[in-house]
């Protein structure tokens, strides 16, 4: 059995293929295929609130594809969400109709706090340990979603309109920056510690640069220094010379920025980095609407 997992992001939009395993009581997936398409509709939705004729059909035809791709390799169920780009184009209704027209698919353009709640449903905290308080920091291209667990309980989560692209479009608010910083500062002042867990295409890429191993945690000044490092080279030096991709080579600085913030607030030390993202989220809620509604 395989389901699949699309998510449509503001920097980048993807389709993961899932094989679903079950073994006596519990069920589980293995990521089979992950196509990440660059289409940054970021640009379009934060400077124009509106996504281009051009971007649109990219998408629409990318749509297309993930339909081809998904019936050859006989996707039994799949979910396809849409996030902050989509969110704030005012032709976003518009495009999820041709989708389904052309591409067959059904597309949701979700909330932030559904984001959030779609994240934090891989429960990377238990696989840590969960008797401890984690916030999880999800920073995408258009919002960053923050989720708080103490001992497995959730007690707060938000999303918040700061993300990469925005910043580097300088459609990120003060305001908003600030509000962030509240949520952040009155949800963890409680707690004398508190670790990160991250997840995002950009961490999971900072934390390969890291050379950490086995599940090690990033620490906050290992981070900062990596922020320094990345920094001083031009973006052409960090495609060319760090060999980083040329869609991620520039998101990758206002996403460090993100990060160290939210720990600088939080006094988190250590950030673990489980790579699952949005799409893992996706597939397990495909699990849990398949089998566990089932009994």
């Amino acid at each position: 059995m395989r389901y699949a997992a699309i998510d449509i992001g503001s920097n980048a939009v993807r389709l993961l293929i899932a094989d679903i395993i079950e073994n006596n009581e519990s069920v589980s997936f293995k990521k089979n295929t992950l196509i990440r398409v660059p289409l940054r509709l970021g640009d379009d939705a934060f400077l124009q609130q509106f996504i281009s004729e051009r971007k649109a059909a990219d998408l629409v035809k990318t749509m297309v594809a993930f339909r081809n791709l998904m019936d050859v390799y006989k996707v039994t169920d799949y979910i396809a969400f849409a996030t902050s780009a989509m969110r704030e184009a005012k032709n976003g209704q518009d495009i999820v109709r041709t989708i389904k027209e052309q591409a067959d698919i059904d597309l949701e353009i979700v909330t932030g706090q559904k984001e959030a709640k779609i994240i934090y449903t891989n429960h990377a905290e238990q696989s840590i340990d969960k008797s401890k308080n984690y916030l999880y920091i999800d920073v995408g291209g258009g919002s960053t979603e923050l989720s708080l667990f103490s001992e497995g309980k959730l007690l707060g989560s938000r999303s918040f309109n700061i993300g990469t692209i925005r910043i580097l479009d300088n459609q990120d608010k003060e305001e908003t920056w600030s509000e962030m910083r509240e949520f952040v500062r009155d949800h963890t002042k409680q707690f004398k510690s508190v670790n990160g867990i991250g997840t995002g295409g950009n961490i999971n890429k900072l934390y390969r640069l890291s050379e950490e191993r086995g599940g090690a945690p990033l620490t906050f000044i290992k981070l900062k220094s990596l922020y320094s490092y990345l920094n001083s080279f031009s973006l052409k030096d960090r495609i060319n010379v760090l060999g980083i991709n040329q869609d991620r080579a520039d998101v990758i600085i206002p996403a460090c920025e993100i990060y160290l913030s939210v720990m600088k607030w939080a006094n988190i030390k250590n950030i673990y980095v489980p790579s699952v993202g949005l799409v893992d989220g996706i597939i397990q809620i495909l699990i849990e609407k398949n089998f566990l509604n089932n009994d």
